[in-house]
This record gives C-alpha cells, structure tokens and sequence, in this order.
C-alpha cells in the first residue's frame, strides 16, 4: 500500500461503539470499499477480516481491537476496530489513547445505548474529535432524527446532520452538496449522485437549514452569510464543520446501513473532511525524570518518543504495538524506558511490524504518526513510553480498570500446574484488566476479570492458544470495604530492645483519624501531623514512609482483606524518640494505628453495583420486571421502542451471575443485556 509523503495525509481512527451496533460490518466495507481487502467477510459468518481470532468467530463479537490500513482519496486511513462488549472496555481505552478521531456507530433503532455513553467518557477522556454513523437504518423503528435527539440528551453533545438516510429510496441525501447519492451493484460500489428531486428535498431541508446555523456559530464569516439570508456554498460549510469539529463543539452524524451497503462511502469522506490529522492534534505532555513536563511535537525531527499501548501474544511470542509520536524507529534500536516501577530498563528492537488484523509485514523503519507492532521487547507493557537511550520521558499512561469478578481455577491434568503458571503470566502481560492471586484463605488461585465472558474467554483462549485445560469455581464476586464512623486511634510502636548496643531501640508513636466518604470518593490521605517533641520536623524519607504504609494497610481490609475505599486518613499526630524513630518505625506505629482506627469504625463490606439496560419483547416484559425484583434490582425506568421494552435499572453483581441464561428462558431467546459497573455499595 502506498503511503502518503506527509502527515496531513493520514487519518488516524477508530471504530467505537455499543456491542451489536455494527462496527465491524462498517469496518468490512471500509475495507471493500477502499480496495484495502478483495471481498466483504460478514461478522454472522464468521468470516469478518477484522475478527480473526478462533473465540471472535466462535461467539459473532469482537474480543480484541485489531489494527488495518486502508487508501481513500489520496490519504491514508489506519484504522481500529474496538469491541463493544463491556468486559473488554481496557481495549477501547488503549486504542482511544493513540488515536487522533473515532467513528462512533449508533444502532438507528435503540441510539444511545450504555456501552455508547462509556466509550463517549473515554473519547472525552482524551478530547477525540468524532462523528457518528447511525446504522441500521433499514430495520424497522429506525429513526434518524430520534438518534440525533439521543445524541443531544444523552450525549450532552451538537449533532450535524451531514447524510440523511432513505433506505425505502435505497439512497442518502447529502445535505453540504445538496445531492441524491446512490449505491448499485450486488455489494453496493457503484455510487450514482445526482442532484436531489425536490420531493426528496423537502423532507429533509429542515435539517440542511439546522447544518447551516450550527457550522455558523464556529464561524463568523458563515455566520454573517447564514443571517443574511444567503445561501453558504459548499466548501465554506466543510471548513466550518471541519473547524468546529476539531475543537470539539460539534460532531458530523451520517446514516444508512452497513449490511445493505448504504451509505458507507460518504462516512469515508467525512473522515477525510472533518477529521483531525496527527499534526492537527495538540502537543502531547510528557513528563521527565526531573519532574518537568515537555511538549512530545508530532514529527521526525527530535528524540524518539513511542507509547506502549498493547503487549500481544502473536505466534506465541511477546509482540507489542505502539505508536510512534517523535522521532523514527529501525530494527536494531536500542530503546530505553521507565517502568511503571520507575525503574529505568534497556530494551534491543529485533523487528518492526506493519499490521493488517491478524496478518504482519515485516517494515524496514518506521516514522511518528504510525502504529506499528514490535517484535523482541522483554520488558515493554501497557503505558511504557519508549524513547532513545538518554533522553528519557513518560507520556500519560494508560489507565486500566479493577476487576470485579473471580473464578477459582486449577488444571485439569495436576502435572501442568507449572504450565498453567507461566500461562497466566503471559495472558496476564496482554491484558492489564486481569489479575491471578491467591485466596488466603482457601489457598485456591484466582482468575478475575471484567465479567462471566471476559473469563470465558480467558479459559478457551487457555486451552486453544496454550493447550491447558483448567477446572473452574462458581464466579466469585471482588469486594471492597468502607468505614461507617469517624475513628481515631493511638499506637506505640517499641518492639524488644536490641542485643546490640550500638544499635538504638526502636520506637514511634502515631495518632490517626479515619472518617468515612461519599460513594466514589476514593481514599483520601493526609500526612501534615503535629510533631513531638515540640520544635521536631519530619524528614521527606519519614513522610514518604508514612504515606507508604497508608496505603499497604488499605489494600487489605479488616472484614475480607479486601481493598479499603471511600474513607480519608488524616496522621494528626507523630512523636519522634530521637535516632530511634527511623522511616521504617515511622511507618510501623502508623500501619497500627490505622488499623486500630479502622477496626473501631465500624468496617463494612461492599460489592459492585451494575447499571443495567435490558431490552425485551413487549410481551414478556412483565416476567422480566419479576424477575429482576427477584433479584433485588432498583428499576429505575421503563420506556418503549417499537415492539420491544426497555428497562433500566440497578443491582448488586452477585444477583446477576447466570442472567444470560435466565432472559433467555424468560424471552425466548430473544432478550439481551448489559451491565457497567457503576459504583461498589455497602451490601
């Protein structure tokens, strides 16, 4: 594939939204459509190119965001296709991190959907310019002025209507050129525009006239021309919607329906016209080991400067993907980076890669703007930023999510515990969202992760990939613990005197106070303690420790030895005994005081609380209402789409193992779920 000479040429995007919405048959005739793949693969054949993974195939979702290039109009697109299943949201999150725009997929029937507002937090997170692309359109009860209403309430964002879908017409209006385009031929390439028939017109010149006074409130020269009552042209509507576009005031909304090949041209050209460039985004901040900050400019010239955004296991080595912001890369670099440790570590480059789903090529350099995957990096994961050895700096790492679900887990063969072990480490080094520990209680080992299927998955990718077949537990649901009260405590710490003379007798005192927060809050800590004897002060070295021990006594909790949150700790008080009062005795007489505190606030367990949206047929709508009373939830809403009923609601994630099963009994097979974890909550 031939690449552009310059950056202003290249358009990096991703494809987001709620599971089932239609990402990856976009993406399939992105493809297509660009010439980038010879034949359309549909995802309920299990043949999409971008799924290519043995378990995407299997289930009809995309588990892991894949990477692919494709031409359009003299740039070039490199493109993510991110999951939409909750479970695997740390994918979104990773992805959303390296790239420049997204293209957000809405189903024209159900619009703004859970998964839908979880992604626009993570595209907000990172102030991506987007546009929307309503699919669906040709299912009954698809409307695409509902969506653009969704977009505005739920969205809280400035939809621009730019195509209207008309799929009983098999054709898209679109509104800057004031154009019929439509789509011939059995998969939908031959584009046929031609000027639009008044009839057609006038049902949608409203949303021309909506278009026109949005662009203008981005830009006053078009401002002047929309309230004189004059007619904009083209090109200054594009520059206007590009403008406003890219500062984020308003968004591009296109319609039709990938899986009928209507309307997936124009949403090409909207990613060209509206969407950023890598030198149209701002600087990224990088942090240096000194502490200051430095603006990483995209481009050749400078230092390299990579971001780490996902380790791989592919052919069963350790593979890792990056993006590339400063600087070039060639096989055979030495690389340098700062681990999440902070320690410094020294890496050889063996291979570049150029990635198409699941196929590599392999790449003599690569330049800032790319994504590339790496090949012979030991120690690199998720968030390192790598640069040339001596010129050392971090950009923004990448945040990862607690799991809140657990399975016990042995192997089925008693001589592959040792394989099973270094399994894990691996699959662990691919995902930052799973955790393998130990029950101390039980002594079993604990696989958790996002939910039932991200486990699921884990488990066959352990037998498929690896050949470890595994015993599984009843899912185990992750608690927290709180406080109920304030609390404060005193604590001594003097253990026996020492043998040695010369050394001088430990001891510390510390007084604590713990009080509860609201719901979400955190922790929170405080160390500006008075000081005895009066006229004392704390060294860094005895503060940091003090900090330190805070924050090992709140990860394990008095109830389950669970993680402690939403509570704040204030050290109000500290007194010094001379040389025998050292960071480590510090940090001792703290660690017990808290404890103590902890333990005369009244501790209490807490466990996640989903935000729940299930969508049934009308009819069996009232089943469903039992049912989740059953269990406990809080309906907080129930409204209407169609034929089908729509619940919102709440409840505790231990309620909801198995649900899968049960809304399929109660709905024929024709309900369907999802969850986000909204807060964790006093049981």
């Amino acid at each position: 594939m031939k690449k552009p000479s310059r950056l202003s040429h290249v358009r990096n995007i991703g494809v987001a939204a709620h599971v089932d919405a239609g990402k990856t048959t976009l993406t399939e005739r992105i493809l297509f459509y660009t010439g980038a793949s010879y034949k359309i693969g549909e995802v309920h054949d299990g043949a999409a190119h971008m799924d290519y993974m043995a378990e995407e195939q299997q289930h009809g979702i995309t588990i892991t965001a894949a990477v692919t290039k494709a031409p359009w109009r003299e740039h070039l697109l490199q493109l993510i296709d991110t999951p939409g299943h909750v479970d695997f949201s740390i994918e979104v999150e990773r992805a959303m991190r390296v790239l420049d725009g997204c293209v957000l997929v809405l189903d024209g029937v159900r619009g703004v959907e859970p998964q839908t507002e979880t992604v626009w937090r993570q595209r907000s997170h990172f102030k991506l310019p987007a546009l929307f692309f309503v699919n669906k359109m040709d299912r009954p009860g698809a409307d695409f002025r509902r969506s653009l209403d969704a977009i505005r309430e739920r969205l809280q964002a400035e939809p621009v209507p730019i195509t209207v879908p008309f799929p009983e017409e098999a054709c898209v209006v679109h509104l800057i050129d004031r154009t019929r385009i439509r789509f011939h031929g059995d998969q939908g390439d031959q584009v046929v525009i031609d000027p639009c028939p008044p009839e057609l017109w006038e049902r949608c010149a409203d949303l021309r006239e909506s278009l026109a006074l949005t662009a203008a409130e981005v830009d006053e020269a078009l401002a002047d021309i929309v309230l004189a009552g004059e007619e904009p042209d083209a090109p200054s509507l594009r520059a206007a919607i590009r403008k406003g576009t890219l500062a984020g005031a308003l968004f591009p909304c296109l319609g039709g329906s990938a899986l009928r090949n209507l309307g997936v041209q124009p949403v090409l050209d909207a990613v060209v016209d509206f969407l950023p460039a890598p030198l149209d985004r701002p600087p990224s901040l990088a942090r240096t080991p000194d502490g200051s900050e430095e603006a990483v400019v995209m481009g050749a010239e400078g230092s390299l400067a990579a971001l780490a955004f996902k380790v791989q296991l592919w052919d069963g080595r350790r593979h890792v993907f990056a993006r590339i912001y400063r600087g070039a890369l060639k096989p055979g670099d030495s690389l340098a980076f700062l681990g999440g440790d902070g320690k410094v570590r020294s890496e050889h480059l063996a291979r570049i890669f150029d990635v198409d789903a699941g196929k590599k090529t392999k790449l003599d350099e690569a330049l800032a703007g790319q994504i590339v995957l790496l090949a012979g990096l030991r120690f690199a994961s998720t968030g390192d930023t790598l640069c040339a050895p001596g010129h050392l700096l971090s950009l923004e790492r990448i945040v990862t999510h607690a799991p809140v679900l657990g399975l016990a887990i042995e192997p089925a063969a008693g001589t592959e515990e040792d394989k099973l072990i270094e399994v894990l480490g691996k699959v662990q080094q691919e995902d930052p969202t799973l955790l393998v520990e130990e029950d101390p209680e039980t002594g079993q080992r604990l696989l958790r992760g996002m939910g039932e299927l991200h486990l699921q998955i884990v488990i066959e990718r352990l037998a498929r990939e690896f050949g470890v077949s595994v015993r599984t537990g009843r899912p185990a649901v992750a608690m927290r613990e709180t406080i109920c009260q304030a609390a404060s405590a005193d604590a001594l710490f003097a253990p026996p005197p020492t043998p040695d003379p010369r050394q001088p007798d430990l001891m510390a005192r510390a007084v604590v106070t713990v009080r509860p927060l609201a719901r979400g809050e955190g922790e929170q800590i405080e160390v500006r303690p008075r000081v005895l004897p009066e006229g004392s002060a704390l060294s860094p070295g005895q503060v940091l420790a003090i900090e330190q021990a805070i924050g090992g006594a709140l990860m394990s909790g008095p109830r389950s030895g669970s993680q402690l949150q939403d509570l704040r700790v204030e050290v109000v008080e500290v007194e010094l005994f001379g040389q025998g009062s050292p960071p480590d005795a510090l940090a001792a007489a703290t660690a017990k005081a808290l404890r103590k505190a902890i333990d005369a606030a009244q501790p209490a367990l807490m466990q996640p609380i989903m935000r729940l949206e299930v969508v049934v047929p009308e009819f069996s709508l009232g089943a469903v209402l039992g049912d989740l009373q059953a269990r406990r939830a809080l309906i907080q809403d129930t409204s209407a789409q169609g034929d089908l009923a729509v619940i919102a609601a709440e409840a505790a994630l231990e309620r909801l193992l198995g649900y899968t099963t049960d809304l399929r009994s109660l709905t024929q097979g024709r309900g369907q779920f999802s969850m986000t974890l909204d807060r964790f909550d006093l049981c």
